[in-house]
């Protein structure tokens, strides 16, 4: 007599949200369905939808998830500048590890709905952590333009390769973006 799969929600919903984190940022919003990533975690699209409601759910659900993590902002003030500029130029080596929010953004940024979510998880995570570090750029743009150079930094450096960033030499280019971010964050 075969025995019963024991049931677990929490199991089951954590393997469908980790599947959605995978394909999301592999092939964006546009690229996967929800028949693929309820594959990838052993489940039914159904239950898929059980759980998320559907498709732009789940996507809303992994950019919370991924947009939590400070993988390059700190939460030091005196030193800001300095740490994102070092997490930044650590983390574009070219073998480094690629960072998923990042990927899940660029690969699905060309959907509108899929950036409306995309830019509610940025505002709510990323620059409120920025306003939380650095208080003096409420209501200034600098938070926005801090991602902006972080975001095309990483496009340049890991995602295009440019030459000369590659070629760069490290601590060369961990001070002039340290520079840089010293400016957008007086």
């Amino acid at each position: 007599m075969a025995t019963a799969r024991r049931r677990d929600a929490a199991a089951t919903r954590a393997a469908i949200l980790q599947a959605g984190i995978d394909a999301f940022t592999r092939h964006g919003f546009d690229g996967i369905g929800v028949r693929e990533i309820a594959q990838a975690a052993g489940v039914s699209a159904m239950l898929v939808n059980r759980y998320f409601g559907n498709k732009e759910g789940l996507f809303a659900e992994v950019v919370e998830v991924s947009m939590t993590d400070r993988t390059v902002l700190t939460g030091d003030p005196a030193t800001l500048a300095r740490d994102i500029a070092a997490a930044l130029v650590r983390r574009t080596a070219p073998d480094a590890d690629d960072l998923s929010p990042f990927l899940l953004m660029l690969r699905s940024a060309s959907n509108q709905r899929a950036a409306e979510i995309l830019r509610a998880g940025i505002e709510k995570h990323v620059e409120a952590h920025v306003y939380d570090v650095a208080p003096q750029t409420r209501g200034t743009g600098r938070a926005a333009l801090v991602l902006s150079v972080i975001a095309g930094f990483w496009l340049q450096r890991k995602v295009i390769g440019s030459t000369a960033l590659e070629a760069a030499d490290e601590e060369e280019l961990a001070g002039t973006l340290r520079r840089l971010f010293e400016v957008l964050l007086p």
